[in-house]
């Protein structure tokens, strides 16, 4: 079951794979979890990593195709893995091919009036990280975090400016990836309508019609 799960910023891609990792027990593998454990563990990889990262350049798509050619050889991933944030664009995916075939790419579309107004609503607790939100999941008390007390803010990138400009660079990057997997019938795209639970089942679905 190798899977990439694709979808703009807010969609909850992040969330239906944790819920695919954790009914199927397959690692959910995000290249940038991987870079900053490389750099943190000052591994060979990391090390040329981080010359890049401390100048403000990307890291090279080599050093990352690297990286996660070490990740995808460990024992964890024998059954499968799903990809999170890899590939960005069309180089990445061309390059991800040299390294490990994929199965099913799952596209969860939302409308993007949905999309602005779900991030631009989070709210996190300064003290505890916990999130919420104005409209579908508001505190008990305004501004108060339910679980400690604490006070409640707006993250700098849940901004409606700095979220329309996630939505444009996932439009004039990532979109394409779309076309890519539609034209090697390997994407299915699930529209994101009701409740987390919902569009979790969808996904459950999809798995095993795909996999049974």
């Amino acid at each position: 079951m190798k899977l990439i799960v694709l979808g703009a910023p807010g969609s909850g891609k992040g969330t239906q794979a944790k819920f695919i990792t954790q009914k199927h027990q397959i690692p959910q593998i995000s290249t940038g979890d991987l870079l900053r454990d490389a750099v943190k563990r000052e591994t060979v990889l990391g090390i040329k990593a981080k010359e890049f990262m401390n100048t403000g350049n990307l890291v090279p798509d080599a050093i990352v195709l690297d990286l996660l050619k070490e990740r995808l050889m460990k024992d964890d991933s024998s059954k499968g893995f799903i990809l999170d944030g890899y590939p960005r664009n069309i180089a990445q995916a061309n390059e991800l091919v040299k390294i490990t075939d994929i199965d099913l790419v799952i596209n969860i579309n939302v409308d993007y009036g949905l999309l602005v107004q779900r991030i631009t609503g989070r709210r996190t607790c300064k003290e505890c990280g916990a999130i919420f939100h104005i409209e579908f999941n508001p505190p008990l008390k305004e501004g108060s975090c339910d679980k400690c007390s604490g006070e409640l803010f707006q993250r700098s990138d849940d901004t409606e400016e700095t979220v329309k400009k996630r939505l444009n660079t996932y439009e004039n990057q990532t979109k394409p990836l779309i076309d890519y997997y539609s034209s090697q019938n390997l994407l299915h795209t699930l529209t994101s309508e009701g409740t987390i639970e919902e569009m979790r089942q969808k996904v459950e679905n999809l798995l095993e019609k795909t996999f049974q």
